[in-house]
């Protein structure tokens, strides 16, 4: 798993559905799609932690030969979260209504390889804190290794595989919620808000995944045409309407700045985003940091 994914996959799904307009307009189905949802996304932020154990665990082992006890550094696993309510919430979601067959699948094999995962990492994680590799020559490091390499990179292609199949999703729910909020709204503060982010994510969702470094330029430029004709809007509507927006109103210009910078460099590295590998960290910062204003942006809105 490269430093590259380990962003893509703490960023993904930060923003939390809120079925805001459609409880206004009384679409009880889209708000059980909605909490349906919530409760994947809960799961698959808190079991990030097990992804960000295994990127450390393979920063200094040799996956192929595993542990020997000679490495220069030993830094040893994170242990995971414990997940105990989220996988309940995530398990009972795979059976509610409305059906997503193909996620519903998905989640369902992710969760059964996680718990099978996670224990190991857990057990690990505190056999290298006491530092118990110095009294037994690494032997443990070694059997633990083994149950690691068994499960690791079926864990890897179930998160992608939920990770896809769960942004595919939330795209279409959210297209949905942006339309009844425009009819029960206009495209008002809390629209061009929705708006954005949804842009952004689309942005977001065209940057490198898996073992993955390249970036499909002509997707990654589609998106970000979108979004900044997106930008547009909204700046259009903060002028014309001013105080709409707390703390949240530059964010959106900040980030399609870093954007259309990041894609100078695309284009010249042919798509290779380890090419500028800092500015990747620098946008998805003020995407995160986007995310966590966008949930209050609209509380002093006058409109």
């Amino acid at each position: 798993m490269t430093k590259l994914m380990r962003f893509f996959v703490c960023l993904a799904f930060t923003m939390v559905l809120a079925p805001v307009a459609w409880a206004q307009s009384g679409e009880e189905d889209h708000g059980a799609a909605v909490e349906k949802m919530n409760a994947y996304v809960g799961f698959m932020n808190r079991a990030i932690r097990a992804s960000d154990s295994l990127s450390r665990y393979e920063s200094w082992v040799n996956m192929k030969k595993g542990p020997t006890g000679k490495e220069r550094i030993i830094y040893g696993l994170y242990a995971p979260y414990d997940v105990r309510t989220e996988i309940a919430k995530a398990e009972e979601a795979t059976g509610a209504e409305p059906k997503m067959p193909d996620l519903d699948a998905a989640m369902t094999r992710f969760i059964a390889v996680y718990k099978e995962l996670a224990p190991v990492l857990e057990k690990a994680s505190k056999y290298y804190d006491r530092s118990d590799y110095k009294s037994d020559k690494m032997q443990g490091g070694k059997e633990f290794h083994a149950q690691i390499i068994k499960f690791a990179d079926e864990f890897s292609t179930a998160r992608t595989e939920a990770d896809t199949l769960l942004a595919k999703e939330k795209r279409q729910i959210d297209l949905q919620e942006l339309a009844a909020l425009e009819k029960a709204e206009g495209k008002k503060s809390r629209w061009q808000v929705r708006n954005i982010m949804i842009k952004a994510q689309a942005v977001m969702e065209t940057l490198p995944s898996g073992n993955e470094t390249k970036v499909d330029l002509g997707a990654y430029d589609a998106s970000l045409k979108d979004y900044a004709e997106a930008v547009k809007v909204f700046d259009d509507y903060a002028t014309e309407h001013p105080g709409s927006f707390h703390v949240f109103e530059s964010s959106p210009g900040t980030l399609l700045s870093k954007l259309r910078d990041f894609q100078e460099k695309l284009q010249k590295a042919k798509g290779d985003a380890r090419k500028a590998a800092n500015d990747l960290e620098w946008i998805y910062n003020d995407y995160n940091m986007m995310v966590s204003t966008s949930q209050s942006a609209t509380t002093f809105s006058n409109d």
